[in-house]
């Protein structure tokens, strides 16, 4: 049976100078099993839509970037043990959308991922996850470790 998934909804509001800035953030803890990753990118979709994210962004790049952030998490990182959980926190503002990605695993180096739009790795399934993030969002960053990764939206 898998764990429930575990969703906080925090709103507050950030004084600015000469403005106001809403923030809404969510976070939800992930058992590490792929049958969540569908229900957690719904979710976490929802809730973006429900607090301003434009439809497009909220029902395409949210949910590519998401299940391709999760996923990894969840083979790669946590190496599918069903002892580590993966949190996932988005901060929506008034000026961007952060969607941040963190497992239980050792980490890995980013720049060592091959770029899967070299000729001679078309047909190979590594690298492709992180080309499409890199490719839908403006910014991804990812701490020293490896094993959390940032990916942000600006809106305009």
């Amino acid at each position: 049976m898998t764990a429930p998934l575990r969703l906080f909804v925090r709103r507050r509001e950030t004084t600015v100078p000469d403005a106001e800035t809403r923030r809404v953030e969510i976070a939800v803890r992930v058992p590490t099993d792929l049958d969540v990753v569908e229900e957690t990118v719904d979710l976490v979709a929802r809730h973006c839509l429900a607090s301003g994210v434009p439809p497009r962004a909220a029902r395409f790049v949210v949910r590519v970037v998401l299940c391709e952030a999760l996923a990894n998490a969840i083979v790669y990182g946590n190496q599918l043990d069903p002892g580590k959980r993966v949190d996932v926190r988005v901060e929506v503002a008034d000026d961007q959308l952060q969607l941040r990605v963190e497992d239980e695993g050792e980490g890995f180096d980013p720049g060592r991922v091959p770029d899967p739009t070299e000729p001679h790795r078309i047909e190979c399934p590594e690298g492709r996850g992180l080309f499409l993030i890199r490719q839908l969002v403006d910014e991804v960053h990812f701490n020293d470790r490896g094993n959390s990764i940032c990916m942000i939206m600006r809106r305009a």
